[in-house]
């Protein structure tokens, strides 16, 4: 237990003093392929408050989703502008956490001691994709239910527990307004949570070892 312990030190710094907000070893060349993560940060917290924002007028039921849609799209005031923003910055934080990724990638900042950094940021764009997958559906137009048909029926190729993953993706055997009731609570709660989590612990070991060079 002692070398594990040693070793989830030297890569997370369980044991040192947490230094200012703004102390931190820079390498010697830093440009501007350093800042994607940085980019992908600010577009998530644009997706927090626009989600905020959203959930104000959205009503997450069968009978009421589309029409809730509508309303922001038509009533509401910026409504239209508001949405467009999450919809467009759900694909933007994919895309800008993938190019952070080819960059760590391509400067090897994924070796020892940053391979726990290297996983808390690897799980950071699955989450990003599942939150993508579940605001998908929350529209609930023709469009956002059989994608997710086709997506949901997909785990049913998994050998064993195929049915069972179905089963606990849709809330039951078809996607229905369970479904619908589902993904939005995994959507704006459990994994924004989880999104925050695993981003304070990609922050501190940035902070803990410094941002690596390359590139």
């Amino acid at each position: 237990m002692g070398r594990i312990f040693d070793w989830l030190d030297s890569r997370f710094g369980l044991r040192s003093s947490h230094p200012g907000f703004l102390e931190r070893a820079l390498p010697e060349k830093l440009g501007y392929l350093h800042c994607l993560g940085g980019v992908a940060f600010t577009i998530y917290l644009s997706l927090l408050f626009t989600g905020l924002l959203l959930s104000v007028y959205y009503v997450p039921s069968e009978a009421e989703a589309y029409r809730s849609i509508l309303r922001i799209d038509r009533e509401v005031r910026l409504g239209w502008l508001v949405r467009s923003i999450h919809k467009w910055g759900a694909d933007l934080l994919i895309l800008f956490i993938v190019l952070h990724t080819l960059r760590v990638v391509s400067s090897r900042a994924y070796r020892p001691p940053r391979e726990l950094n290297w996983l808390a940021g690897s799980l950071t764009l699955v989450v990003a994709f599942a939150s993508g997958f579940t605001g998908y559906l929350l529209p609930w137009d023709q469009k956002a239910y059989w994608a997710t048909v086709v997506g949901t029926s997909m785990a049913g190729t998994v050998p064993l527990v195929g049915r069972h993953l179905v089963y606990l993706l849709r809330g039951g055997p078809e996607v229905d307004g369970g479904t619908l009731i589902r993904f939005y609570s995994i959507h704006v709660l459990w994994l924004p949570l989880l999104m925050a989590l695993l981003l304070w612990a990609h922050f501190h070991m940035v902070k803990r070892q410094g941002i690596s060079g390359g590139l």
